[in-house]
């Protein structure tokens, strides 16, 4: 380039660019945004909160907006900002309560913590805004429903009136800049029972904390009831952590792939509140359109798998309650499905007209149950270390001791294979076992290794075993040998790990007679397909599951154990069981 050309290029480069950038973020205020005469103007009202357990030792300014129009006779709708005080939402919920576009609702506007130093002078102070607002899982949503919003409900307006908020989620939204933003989807992505509408303003969808993980996540989960509007621009941040302008777009594009009702407005504008503050009136309008209706999907879940799976309008159904831990999901021939509850050593039949009975009392803390190809239901008894089988009369016979067992399963040819995690009857440092047990009585130690061996479940082809490692990422598989021993173990099923833990929690595993592969996990059942990749993530309604297993008379609907509740949910498949005739799957997409 010549010289006089590449000094002309920097001109540009240094004095036009910036010019540019202002242009591009010179965004007029809303007509909605400006004070207008004869509105009433609601209250504002500052306090510290300084009493979180969640967030021990932080300090916060909080201030509150009341609208005239609160009557303290009926609870309030809420809208929570993290942040402070943004998008001079004041007036903004002036204007748009007083012509009835938005309900009468309650701005709850939250600064992030901090941790003072004990010496102001010579100390610098905790600042707890990243961590709490990044970071993925439930902390900052637990915050907000446990601490802070009943602090909130502990104040009354200059004039007296007490302050009341609902609680349902489809009157409450949440909404931030940057990294309160991605906070204000986190807590609604956590808890969708209790926000479902959600402002984003150049969120933070990036990798400070996983936030660049949502986009799959969403892809993956069974669509959750939100509301969405993303505002970005072009300008946005491009640093270590990500670029916001791609992430933004690419959440865009994951949550319209799994039907949610999202709008965006993209612009040119760079990493600040500029844009958004132009946007919020009518943000907030879509928001909350068609209130007090609770907040649906705009479209069916292109996710195929999933859709292989879920019937639209079937949900969840509770089946047994009022259990302490409730294991061992196992079905029969008939699709009668067997439960335990371990520490009260108990166990129950679901029949197939879903009533509940006790079947069993003083089972020894039994844990893992299958029925095997003789009709009789074999348990892993973790107190007594013994594997029994149960006819159909209840009379048990010793099948092997020895074997604190966690979870089994009993092959067509009759071998059976329990796993043994340390812990409990034995020394945390020994490592977890799996067993084989032959049908002859004998048994061997078929592999160790494993952190902490758990779910274990056959291939529908019956050719390759399952074992789920409770403290890892990974599900391992193996191929059965002629003898029932096991050879080319591998790390094979990667799957997902709540951000708060440092493992998946995987636990009882079932097939379908796709092969598909279920597992009960820290995120709920996690689907993979057989090259081992999580394909589908379907929460339970309580957010626990220890196991699963496929019951009914056409084994289509799905039971899951999930601590002290036992659900079921009907879906479109078939579950395969290792007591019957083993088959073989069509082969997957690789």
């Amino acid at each position: 380039m010549p010289s006089t050309l590449r000094l002309l290029s920097c001109f540009l480069a240094v004095v036009l660019t910036p010019a540019l950038r202002a242009a591009a973020d010179d965004f007029p205020p809303h007509p909605d945004s400006i004070a207008r005469p004869g509105v009433p103007k609601g209250d504002l009202i500052k306090f510290e909160f300084a009493a979180s357990k969640i967030f021990p030792g932080t300090t916060r300014e909080v201030t509150l907006y009341v609208p005239r129009q609160y009557d303290p006779a009926k609870p309030a709708c809420v809208y929570v900002n993290q942040d402070g005080v943004q998008w001079g939402a004041p007036v903004v919920f002036d204007n748009l309560i007083s012509r009835g576009d938005i309900p009468v609702l309650i701005g709850v506007f939250v600064r992030p913590g901090v941790v003072k130093a004990a010496n102001g002078q010579t100390a610098l102070d905790r600042f707890n805004r990243s961590y709490e607002y990044d970071g993925l899982g439930d902390a900052y949503a637990r915050f907000l429903l446990e601490e802070l919003l009943p602090a909130v409900e502990t104040k009354t307006t200059p004039d007296g009136r007490a302050i009341r908020l609902s609680k349902a989620g489809t009157d409450r939204a949440i909404g931030g800049s940057s990294s309160g933003a991605i906070a204000a989807f986190t807590a609604a992505w956590e808890r969708p029972d209790a926000f479902t509408r959600v402002f984003s303003n150049v969120g933070t969808f990036v990798g400070l904390r996983g936030g660049d993980i949502y986009p799959t996540l969403i892809r993956k989960y069974e669509p959750k009831p939100l509301r969405v509007f993303l505002v970005d621009g072009s300008n946005d941040n491009n640093i270590y952590a990500g670029d916001w302008w791609m992430a933004n777009q690419t959440m865009q594009r994951a949550l319209t792939f799994s039907g949610y009702d999202v709008r965006h407005v993209w612009g040119e504008g760079g990493h600040n509140a500029k844009h958004g503050t132009a946007v919020f009136p009518d943000a907030m309008r879509w928001l909350w359109s068609g209130w007090p209706a609770p907040v649906k999907s705009a479209a069916p879940t292109k996710n195929t798998f999933l859709a292989q799976l879920l019937i639209p309008g079937e949900d969840w159904q509770l089946v047994s309650e009022g259990h302490r831990l409730t294991e061992g999901p196992a079905s029969n021939a008939k699709g009668e499905v067997f439960f335990t509850d371990i520490p009260n050593s108990k166990a129950f039949k679901i029949g197939l007209d879903g009533k509940v009975t006790l079947v069993r009392e003083n089972t020894n803390r039994t844990n893992g149950q299958a029925f095997g190809p003789d009709g009789r239901l074999y348990v892993a008894s973790t107190g007594a270390q013994q594997v029994l089988a149960f006819d159909a009369e209840g009379k048990s016979t010793v099948i092997a001791e020895g074997i604190a067992g966690n979870d089994l399963v009993v092959a067509k040819n009759g071998h059976i294979y329990v796993t043994h995690p340390p812990g409990g009857t034995s020394p945390f440092n020994e490592p977890s076992k799996v067993w084989l047990i032959k049908p002859d009585g004998s048994k061997q130690i078929v592999d160790t290794g494993l952190r902490f061996a758990n779910g274990v479940a056959l291939s529908p082809d019956q050719t390759l075993l399952y074992v789920a490692d409770y403290r890892s990422k990974w599900l391992y598989s193996y191929t059965v040998q002629p003898d029932g021993t096991l050879a080319n173990k591998q790390r094979f099923f990667w799957l997902h790990e709540p951000d708060a833990m440092d493992q998946s929690s995987a636990d009882g595993i079932k097939v379908d007679r796709d092969g598909r592969v279920y597992v009960a996990t820290a995120l709920g059942i996690q689907v993979c397909d057989q090259p081992g990749r999580v394909n589908a993530i379907i929460p339970t309604p309580n957010g626990k599951i220890t196991n699963l297993c496929f019951g009914g008379p056409q084994f289509d609907i799905l039971y899951a154990t999930c601590a002290e509740k036992v659900y079921r949910r009907k879906l479109k498949t078939t579950g395969a069981h290792a007591w019957a005739e083993p088959l073989k799957p069509a082969t997957p997409r690789l």
